[in-house]
């Protein structure tokens, strides 16, 4: 708004008052409205008096269309504006002064001079407009007489310290830089004494700009009410961009050596940063600093740079911008490359031999976590996390620099007197970022291994945290499928992750997930089967010390990580046995694992455990039977009697009886180490384990199951003779049928007769003379007597189809009676 105008509007107001009258109140704008209310005023008038100047200057009349651009100008003196506002009047204003510029450009080329008009212009009544009418035909001075650039540009920046005004000085030498920006000499310095000037002059000059914008913008936080600081910092927040130009043209200058740039340039900004103690501007132009200028110069400057990040105010977020500085670097090196691969001199490639950038990375980063103890404990954190990944970057085979880190990250909590960490705390999420980048990046827990305070730095994270980090490990270990081949790596690896492997002292009381327990210990488990080592030896040795470990894990977590060992045993037993050539006391070896699995699986039953234990016994009994080392029928005959004292002893549910009779006949059928002395016990103890069965149907069952002990074809170890009786297999399938006549069930009966007429084939055609084509007809009789009584359903279609299938496949056998060579002559189908 105009001074006459503002006068005007005075003046109506108090008129009323002199006359008697009372004000009319007007309606109260938001502060929205005000602005836009201004700024169209303000608009209106530029727009005016811009339209006179340019009629002027097309009637060639010089000095009115200053006088009109004055008045233009006039409008940047308000304090009224925002940042926004202002903004967009400043830009309107200097579109409209590029005519006067045009206009200058083509009269001086006329020959008019220049030399008067720089003159006459510094008599305009206000400092606004006169310095900015200075600059446009200081601009004109320049490119019509390059033997005065140096010295008009001097007396330009120099003239512009006339205006104080924050808002009005920062936009006025932000005109001074867009307007000189193809002007400013670009050439080396050797002739000092050239009038042109040189780069030195134009450093000179946007150094002195900078220096002088930067003080206003910092000024304006101390102007208006304390309340309103927030408001004000925004509106500095809006106007940072002016500030930070003057850094992109001195990055523009292409003369701008590193040579340069260490000892002028970088000082230079520096300083005034620095000086400035405000925390809004360092931190920005830090930043500034980093994004505007070359890697190959920041790698140069790496000290200077890190040192005054430790003498930045106390609210700036140091940490960003180091961060950022190594991220740039990290990039760079890897750029350069292509391959992140390391020169002869173990510096990365792009980066010069002299520069040790990690070293020099990690002594300032140390010296900001020291100097700076208010800094947060997660930004301490977070700058490991920027070192480790700078680390990884430019040193990928440096493992010695990550194993840094982690201890330097160690003496950082110890500084602190940060015991454990909570999970959900910002500083626990940044250590548990800072571990995991070396499991991400190596995808191999054996190079984890190595680092010496991997182990210590994890311990700081709570229960939970060292949890689901062990969870992390683990998976990564079992995705990239890691072999740990040695004892000690073992152990170091279960020590890694000992919170899945034991009680920890600050695990929470109370009831157990029982879903992520299992969880968390099938991951465990799947490691255990990672153990390999080569040497058979060796491979023992990691078995008996993961046992130890594992062992003192509890029940809820031994019935996991127990299992594995035991069959990584049996393995193990496999291997020696194809080692015999190789080892003379191979047996004896083998006798010792089966002693080590015997233990085990004796620690999983004092769990209270019954069905795993025996299940373990019986694949033991029949490894034992297949490997056959001096002394392994007694052996066997200990597994084996092992599982069935679980049996009578430990399984009461009638289903799991079943089974687990089922599974010893089974295993006791495939052995045949055992002599008939052994042998017939053991059968005599299955088949009366049958009888004794609850259910009706299960003692028919297994009864029937029982009998391919007595016909099992396989050879007895002291005779060397099949086990062929079958006059004891008669007298088991009798006892089956007896069984199922006491069934009160009919669908249930006539299911038993059907599996049972099954047996009677198997073993009719498989030669036992004992059983008869009459035994077959009397079952098939049985069954088909009482299948009409059977109620429609689900069940008795199933019966029924099993019952025509076994029928089917007797016919099939009288139409081909010479395929196996048995008769089946009368059987009535």
């Amino acid at each position: 708004m105009s001074s006459y105008q503002v006068g005007l509007g005075w003046n109506k107001h108090y008129s009323k008052i002199f006359n008697g009258g009372m004000p009319t109140t007007p309606q109260q704008l938001s502060p929205v409205e005000e602005q836009e209310k201004l700024l169209d005023e303000a608009l209106a008038t530029v727009k005016n008096e811009a339209f006179k100047m340019k009629r002027c200057l097309d009637k060639n009349k010089l000095m009115d269309a200053l006088k009109s651009a004055s008045v233009m100008l006039g409008e940047l003196r308000t304090s009224l504006l925002s940042p926004k506002s202002y903004y967009e009047l400043y830009m309107s204003i200097t579109d409209e002064l590029r005519h006067m510029e045009l206009f200058l450009i083509d009269e001086f080329q006329k020959g008019r001079k220049v030399s008067d008009l720089y003159e006459l212009v510094q008599y305009a009544g206000n400092i606004v407009p006169r310095l900015y009418l200075l600059i446009t035909v200081g601009l004109v001075y320049i490119k019509s007489n390059q033997m005065f650039r140096r010295d008009l540009l001097k007396d330009l920046v120099e003239m512009c310290r006339g205006v104080q005004h924050p808002l009005r000085g920062l936009f006025l030498r932000n005109y001074l830089l867009q307007c000189t920006r193809n002007v400013l000499p670009d050439v080396p310095d050797s002739d000092s004494d050239n009038p042109e000037g040189t780069v030195k002059d134009s450093i000179d000059f946007v150094l002195m700009n900078f220096a002088e914008m930067n003080k206003l913008w910092v000024r304006m936080q101390h102007q208006g009410h304390s309340r309103e600081r927030q408001h004000r910092e925004r509106e500095r927040e809006e106007l940072r961009i002016l500030v930070g130009t003057n850094l992109v043209r001195l990055s523009q200058l292409e003369s701008v050596t590193l040579e340069k740039y260490q000892k002028s340039v970088l000082p230079g900004i520096l300083e005034q940063v620095v000086s400035c103690r405000d925390a809004i501007a360092q931190e920005y132009l830090m930043e500034c600093i980093i994004q505007v200028f070359p890697d190959e110069f920041h790698i140069q400057t790496l000290n200077p740079f890190l040192k005054s990040c430790a003498e930045l105010e106390s609210g700036v977020n140091v940490k960003n911008i180091v961060i950022s500085l190594m991220e740039r670097l990290a990039t760079y090196s890897q750029r350069t490359d292509g391959m992140s691969m390391a020169n002869d001199s173990g510096s990365p490639m792009g980066v010069p031999m002299d520069v040790q950038l990690f070293e020099v990375f990690s002594e300032q980063v140390a010296s900001i976590i020291a100097t700076r103890q208010y800094l947060p404990s997660e930004d301490m954190v977070a700058l490991q996390v920027a070192l480790v990944n700078l680390a990884l970057k430019c040193y990928p085979d440096r493992v010695d620099y990550i194993d840094k880190v982690m201890l330097g990250s160690v003496e950082v909590f110890q500084r602190l007197g940060l015991e454990r960490i909570e999970y959900n705390e910002l500083v626990a999420k940044e250590l548990s970022k800072l571990l995991k980048i070396p499991v991400d990046h190596y995808s191999n827990i054996l190079t984890v291994l190595q680092l010496k305070h991997y182990a210590a730095l994890m311990q700081h994270l709570d229960y939970y945290g060292r949890k689901s980090l062990s969870m992390y490990i683990l998976t990564n270990a079992l995705d990239s499928e890691t072999v740990i081949p040695s004892q000690e790596e073992v152990e170091q690896a279960l020590s890694l992750v000992s919170t899945l492997v034991t009680d920890q002292s600050d695990q929470p009381a109370g009831e157990v997930d029982m879903e992520e327990l299992a969880e968390e210990q099938s991951l465990l488990a799947r490691l255990i089967h990672q153990f390999k080592s080569e040497s058979a030896d060796q491979q023992y040795l990691i078995l008996n010390s993961a046992r130890k470990i594992l062992g003192s894990g509890g029940q809820q977590r031994i019935k996991h990580t127990l299992p594995p060992l035991v069959f990584q045993a049996y393995q193990l037993a496999f291997k020696y046995r194809d080692l015999k050539a190789e080892d003379d006391i191979w047996e004896k070896k083998c006798q010792k694992i089966f002693q080590f699995c015997h233990s085990t699986i004796t620690a999983l039953v004092k769990a209270e455990l019954a069905e795993l234990p025996l299940r373990l016994f019986l694949q033991g009994a029949l490894a034992i039977d297949q490997i056959a080392f001096d002394n392994h029928e007694t052996v066997a005959y200990e597994f084996l009697s092992q599982a069935f004292s679980l049996y009578e002893d430990e399984i009461s549910d009638s289903k799991a009886q079943l089974a687990a009779i089922t599974l010893i006949v089974g295993t006791l059928e495939k052995i045949s180490c055992f002599s008939e002395e052994n042998a017939e016990p053991l059968i005599t103890q299955c088949a009366l384990a049958a009888s004794k069965l609850l259910k009706k149907p299960d003692q028919c069952r297994g009864v029937a199951t029982c009998s391919h002990l007595l016909w099992s074809g396989k050879t007895l170890a002291s005779n060397k003779q099949e086990m062929h009786d079958g006059k004891r297999v008669v007298e088991c399938l009798k006892k089956g049928v007896r069984i199922a006549n006491q069934c009160m069930d009919i669908s249930v009966q006539v299911q038993l007769f059907v599996e049972l007429l099954n047996h009677y084939v198997y073993f009719y055609e498989n030669g036992n003379d004992q059983v008869t084509v009459q035994m077959l007809n009397q079952l098939i009789g049985k069954i088909r007597e009482e299948s009409p009584n059977l109620e429609s359903s689900e069940e008795t279609e199933q019966i029924t189809k099993h019952f025509n299938n076994t029928l089917d496949h007797l016919r099939a056998r009288i139409e081909n009676p010479e395929t196996d060579g048995v008769s089946y002559e009368g059987i009535e189908i």
